[in-house]
């Protein structure tokens, strides 16, 4: 990886990149609560052929987590399992589908023994988010709040504090690499803050802790930092699976340090590798069964990826249905725009790069053609090599206005629980 670079004050640097996230924490808050009150979107959501009976006017009985009035708007679709999760745990009962018929091994694949006809589906999530929720939450509850307000409000607190943490960690890499100059750090944590997806970094979502946990892992260990890089790599893979592949940069870095590689110093590399093993052990079994029977996502799905792929090309090429090419264009953005920045980047950080590659990979295969603009957001390259490009004034401004029109959108989205990746 690329050695620091003494381009910019780094206290100027940090200081400006807190008023940004403090500025764009409250815009965030207070767009969400204004266009409730603007608009009303007509449902049922029809953009994708399942997402209608998420979003018709009788679905919020059988979501009784989304329904909360502290910060509405701030919960919706996977938020409810983060939510029950910091609640009550994986095993609640709330959350239960029956296991299904059809399944040859349901007898055995249940979350425990004793309970063959049911799981939950919350082990299709991973525990680092809703543990942070829960440990905010509980003091909440306890001053009066119901509980699933207390954990709606610990979970957007969560996200919005992970969110700085991002923004410091990408503009840190940003400023540390070969050539940057002053206001290379800022633009990066800018430019993660606006990309159309960031909405979730303010929601009851995971990605805004990924995000943190992850570029900070990286951002100590290009200082060299390797304790505190495989504390945050080891919270990392246990936020998200995509954690793991943080091995990929840590690995890099071993081989190519200049110092002695000692056994302790390769542990430290593996960190990754044994914290995703750890979590395997006490959660993997339930995960590969609720994944792949529920989720319908699976790594290397290589041949239902492929008619996904398919699908999503026929939709964004022709037929009828102009919702789904609408949000098929969205998609296209974020995947043309993750494998330009990955190739405009690749010279200059290969271990960069490559991680960010593995994760575009890993989500592309996974038996779903959805949300790359979302998964997107882990990847380094999106915001380091715009950081560069927004030197220049053109650039910056329309690449600014492109991502603040698409992050309004899907804000407004997602503050109606419609779908929004």
């Amino acid at each position: 990886m690329a050695q620091p670079s003494a381009a910019a004050d780094p206290w100027r640097t940090f200081r400006t990149v807190f008023l940004v996230w403090l500025g764009w924490a409250v815009l965030m808050l207070g767009f969400q609560d204004w266009v409730q009150t603007r608009f009303q979107l007509q449902r049922p959501d029809t953009v994708k052929d399942w997402t209608a009976s998420w979003t018709n006017a009788s679905s919020g009985a059988r979501h009784p987590y989304l329904q909360s009035q502290a910060l509405k708007g701030h919960a919706a679709w996977d938020s409810e399992f983060y939510i029950s999760i910091a609640l009550h745990g994986y095993e609640d009962p709330a959350m239960r589908a029956a296991s299904p018929a059809s399944t040859p091994d349901a007898e055995v694949a249940g979350p425990k023994k004793g309970h063959p006809t049911w799981v939950s589906l919350n082990h299709a999530f991973f525990p680092g988010y809703p543990f942070a929720m829960g440990l905010i939450a509980r003091p909440l509850a306890a001053t009066g709040f119901d509980p699933v307000s207390a954990a709606t409000i610990a979970g957007v607190v969560v996200s919005l504090v992970s969110a700085l943490f991002a923004m410091l960690a990408i503009a840190d890499l940003a400023q540390g690499m070969e050539g940057a100059e002053g206001g290379d750090g800022v633009r990066a944590g800018f430019y993660l803050a606006v990309w159309p997806a960031a909405a979730f970094l303010a929601q009851v979502y995971s990605e805004a802790l990924f995000l943190a946990l992850s570029f900070g892992a990286l951002a100590v260990l290009r200082r060299g930092a390797w304790g505190w890089a495989a504390a945050l790599a080891v919270g990392a893979v246990f936020t998200r699976a995509t954690g793991l592949l943080l091995v990929i940069p840590f690995g890099l870095a071993w081989l190519g340090a200049s110092e002695r590689r000692t056994i302790g110093r390769a542990a430290l590399a593996a960190s990754p590798v044994i914290a995703y093993l750890v979590w395997r052990l006490v959660f993997g079994a339930d995960f590969d069964f609720v994944e792949t029977r529920y989720f319908g996502r699976w790594p290397f799905a290589l041949g239902a990826s492929l008619d996904a792929w398919s699908d999503f090309a026929q939709t964004l090429l022709g037929g009828d249905d102009p919702q789904g090419r609408a949000y098929d264009l969205l998609e296209l953005f974020g995947i043309v725009a993750s494998l330009v920045t990955s190739a405009l980047l690749w010279r200059r950080d290969k271990a960069l790069t490559l991680y960010g590659l593995a994760t575009f990979v890993v989500v592309a295969t996974s038996g779903a053609a959805l949300g790359m603009h979302r998964y997107a957001l882990a990847m380094p390259s999106l915001f380091l090599a715009p950081a560069r490009l927004g030197r220049g004034m053109v650039f910056d401004r329309v690449w600014t206005l492109a991502c603040c029109l698409g992050l309004a959108v899907l804000t407004l989205l997602f503050s109606f629980g419609f779908w929004a990746g």
